[in-house]
């Protein structure tokens, strides 16, 4: 692994460290910009979650909100210059362990959907995965898109927004959304954003997810499409306070009866004090925002992955 990517893996992967780096990522990209090709994945979690209706492709039209956060992967590009196989890519991945074929990982797609249309040269592909997989929190859709967004900018490819955005769009629904990295209504199936004014900033969040995975079958067990009566647009313009009582996510119904032990995460996290908890997509991460940083919050939730994050 090149030197700067390993010292940033064993920086996101210590405890002690994630406090103090918050700001890190930033600093450190800038500071290597021209010298190595190196980019750092972000999370998102979802504000509300309203499944509104059952398409005929079989899909679900649904609208949600889309905030960027501060828990980030590591992606190093550098150009193969022998390759011992005919592959041309090298992908190697440390941190949280991915299962699969290579050819499968989102990162490995972008870059064959970009060398489709340009001349790219072999390369080496490092990753280190932070963000957990099935967490609903956009990690690998995430990796893809600020894998255009690299190859982009180090090869000078010459693309704009949009056109990342178009490439991002063929690789998933939400992935496109990674390009600007902003806080938008998402609608269609996730894949249809508008910006909008939200801001979080000042406050914390905390990040649980439990040794589950959700399957998509699970979370729309029970749920029923309909139209909110007040659309998310307009409460997300409220108090934070009072949206406790007015935002919702409606595959908790099902995850929740499926899984009770995901509803305690979200019970506990009102205990500590969060002014708004939910869960993330279809899960199986929860989230609790808090106006005050919260200390030792490992200890509050045994072997789950735990993080504490401040809000841009």
């Amino acid at each position: 692994m090149p030197p700067v990517l390993f010292f940033r893996a064993h920086i996101l992967s210590s405890h002690k460290f994630l406090s103090v780096f918050k700001s890190f990522p930033l600093y450190l990209s800038r500071l290597i910009k021209n010298k190595t090709m190196i980019t750092f994945p972000n999370a998102k979690i979802n504000i509300g979650l309203n499944v509104i209706k059952k398409r005929p492709d079989g899909y679900h039209d649904l609208e949600t909100i889309f905030y960027p956060i501060h828990l980030e992967d590591a992606l190093e590009v550098v150009p193969l210059k022998e390759s011992t196989s005919n592959l041309d890519y090298d992908l190697k991945i440390s941190g949280t362990p991915i299962a699969g074929n290579p050819e499968d990982n989102l990162v490995v797609k972008a870059y064959h959907l970009l060398k489709h249309d340009f001349e790219l040269p072999p390369v080496h592909i490092y990753m280190y995965k932070h963000i957990p997989m099935g967490a609903g929190l956009g990690g690998g859709s995430s990796d893809a898109a600020f894998m255009i967004k690299l190859l982009n900018e180090k090869f000078g490819l010459g693309l704009n927004i949009e056109q990342m955005e178009k490439y991002a769009s063929c690789l998933g629904a939400d992935c496109a959304f990674f390009i600007k990295d902003r806080p938008v209504f998402a609608s269609g199936i996730g894949n249809i954003f508008t910006p909008i004014e939200l801001s979080l900033k000042g406050m914390y969040i905390v990040l649980v997810k439990p040794c589950i995975s959700v399957s998509t079958k699970e979370a729309y067990a029970s749920v029923i499409p309909q139209y909110p009566s007040i659309p998310l647009t307009e409460l997300v313009k409220r108090p934070i306070e009072e949206w406790k009582d007015t935002i919702v996510n409606d595959f908790e119904k099902s995850v929740f009866m499926t899984y009770p032990e995901i509803a305690a995460i979200k019970d506990k996290l009102y205990d500590m004090g969060a002014v708004y908890a939910s869960m993330s997509g279809s899960g199986s991460t929860v989230f609790g925002i808090f106006k005050e940083a919260v200390p030792f919050v490992d200890e509050h939730f045994g072997e789950c992955f735990c993080r504490i994050r401040e809000l841009e």
